[in-house]
């Protein structure tokens, strides 16, 4: 009789854990609303752009709306963290890059957040050239030029940037160290008002992601001198690089898609199946194209093995420049 027993209380356990959904069947209803992407810099510069092209895909592909989260400010900081302390379901996602992911780390005193230990890789997406831009009127036609009257007017020349610590600003500072010049540095906070007082006079020149400086180049609202990659932008063949006058400067921007950590794997996994689809689609790649964009495809990790090897090469330029932001 107690055998009895025994057999008839395993038997109803049993049929209670067949019962009980497991984790994966759980989360087999994925996505069952809207997505959140946190973009950590302003509507209109070149990660927004990047991202806009990506989620308009996805949605497609994953049946669920993205909603794009814009969140300027503090080098990324700002947008990192709402990343980090959100929940780890897969319904909030961030933009990470070469800011937030690596110069960062030697940027700030303290890091608000720990993007080894609070954020987990999806997918590393692309890069993007910088260029030197200059206002029509300031006079100077090559990087050459530039130069000699910056050394002619010591901090009386304005660099813009997107933000302290971007590429666009450390782009700068590296310039700067390499050529003995000395220009004011004013932080925008993204890249659209920083273009716009360009354009205005307010400011003489930036270094900004093609992707978002691009069609005021073609307008001829701003004159562009050089791309900082180590060859010539197919979309501007007649701008020659950066190097081609400052022997050895190269920096390239770049990008992907981070969750927060503890965001279950099925999910990272079946977003980088995604993701790696969209971008290995032509017509997806010929809008990306059309902001200098250059797509990549490949396993979550890439991204962070990326920020590993240029958390060391940005340290050497935020050293070598002396920029700290507190």
């Amino acid at each position: 009789m107690t055998e009895l027993k025994t057999t008839r209380r395993n038997v109803l356990k049993l049929g209670a854990v067949a019962m009980a959904p497991s984790p994966l069947l759980a989360r087999a209803a994925w996505p069952d609303r809207p997505i959140r992407l946190v973009v950590p810099s302003a509507a209109g510069g070149s990660p927004d752009n990047i991202c806009r092209i990506l989620t308009a895909e996805l949605q497609k592909t994953l049946g669920q709306a993205f909603v794009i989260d814009n969140k300027p400010g503090a080098s990324g900081n700002i947008g990192m963290q709402e990343v980090v302390r959100a929940a780890p379901d897969g319904y909030t996602l961030g933009y990470g890059n070469v800011g937030t992911l690596a110069i960062n780390k030697s940027l700030f005193a303290r890091l608000p957040y720990d993007p080894d230990k609070q954020l987990m890789p999806v997918a590393l997406i692309g890069y993007v050239q910088n260029a030197l831009v200059v206002r029509t009127d300031l006079g100077v036609g090559s990087v050459g030029e530039l130069i000699k009257l910056a050394k002619s007017r010591p901090g009386q020349l304005t660099m813009a940037s997107p933000g302290n610590g971007t590429t666009g600003h450390l782009g700068g500072e590296l310039f700067k160290s390499m050529t003995g010049t000395f220009m004011t540095h004013v932080p925008y906070r993204g890249s659209p008002q920083a273009i716009q007082d360009l354009m205005g006079g307010q400011v003489d020149l930036m270094f900004d992601n093609l992707s978002s400086i691009a069609p005021h180049i073609r307008n001829g609202r701003v004159k562009a001198l050089g791309v900082s990659g180590r060859a010539r932008s197919p979309l501007f063949p007649e701008v020659p690089t950066i190097g081609d006058a400052v022997k050895g400067y190269e920096t390239t921007a770049w990008g992907g898609i981070v969750a927060p950590a503890g965001t279950p794997r099925d999910i990272v996994m079946r977003l980088n199946t995604e993701i790696n689809k969209v971008l290995g689609n032509a017509q997806v790649n010929e809008r990306y194209a059309a902001i200098s964009f250059e797509t990549t495809i490949g396993p979550p990790d890439r991204l962070f093995d990326r920020a590993t090897r240029e958390t060391r090469l940005w340290a050497e330029v935020v050293k070598r420049a002396g920029v700290k932001v507190d």
